[in-house]
């Protein structure tokens, strides 16, 4: 009976600090497998490597959002992808469910399909985590955020905009990333700060709040020191 019972002890160890961690799991699908997209995915990229990817860049997002400890995420156990191909975007995510679709996967020609579809992972699980202001928050800030988190973790394509690129702060993707680098670049965590700050609701004013300056100069700031040439 003792021997039994140390045996278990590990057991309910792990069980009991996993419990505590929060642990999530991560699982991927594809529904599509006879499509191009469907076979390209398997080919190219696969579930196992899409499940890697998933468990990465939810580690990254939290030490991104400065999130250490499960109680300030979000509330979810699980993490799912499907590759579908009845959507229209590249990609979207609903609570904790990603679709990517299947005929991005099999059209795309712009270089290493691998590395894109991690990318635009990254992006839709910064969705997955990321607090939006209660739904009132600024539809460019989020996924403006969602592209800083891609941009951080050096998974930008070479077709994105570069600095000082937009005409407006809110123009979201990849305008509004390389605004809130800037922003971060004043002040080390800001996008953590203000993410923690969208759990309850979203204000222009968490810019002054933040770095003691209103959005509008903040971007004329922005703009200023990336001008763009003229013609």
């Amino acid at each position: 009976m003792k021997t039994a019972i140390a045996a278990a002890a590990p057991l309910l160890l792990f069980l009991a600090l996993a419990a505590m961690a929060g642990a999530v799991t991560f699982d991927a699908t594809n529904t599509v497998p006879d499509s191009a997209g469907g076979q390209r995915f398997d080919q190219d990229v696969g579930v196992d490597y899409a499940k890697q990817v998933l468990s990465e860049a939810s580690s990254f997002i939290w030490t991104t959002f400065n999130q250490p400890n499960p109680e300030d995420r979000r509330d979810y156990d699980s993490v799912t992808l499907a590759v579908v191909d009845n959507i229209e975007p590249v990609a979207q995510t609903s609570g904790n469910a990603i679709q990517l679709r299947a005929q991005y996967v099999a059209g795309f020609d712009e270089g290493d399909v691998k590395k894109e579809v991690k990318g635009v992972l990254y992006h839709e699980a910064t969705h997955v985590w990321q607090w939006n202001g209660q739904g009132r928050a600024n539809g460019g800030l989020i996924e403006g955020i969602a592209h800083y988190v891609r941009l951080k973790a050096d998974l930008a394509p070479t077709h994105w905009r570069p600095q000082g690129s937009g005409d407006r702060w809110d123009e979201g993707y990849d305008v509004t990333a390389k605004f809130l680098d800037y922003c971060d670049s004043l002040k080390a965590g800001f996008v953590a700060e203000m993410n923690s700050k969208l759990k309850d609701g979203y204000s222009d004013d968490y810019f002054v709040q933040i770095l003691g300056k209103s959005v509008d100069q903040l971007w004329n700031d922005y703009k200023a020191k990336y001008p763009q040439p003229q013609g």
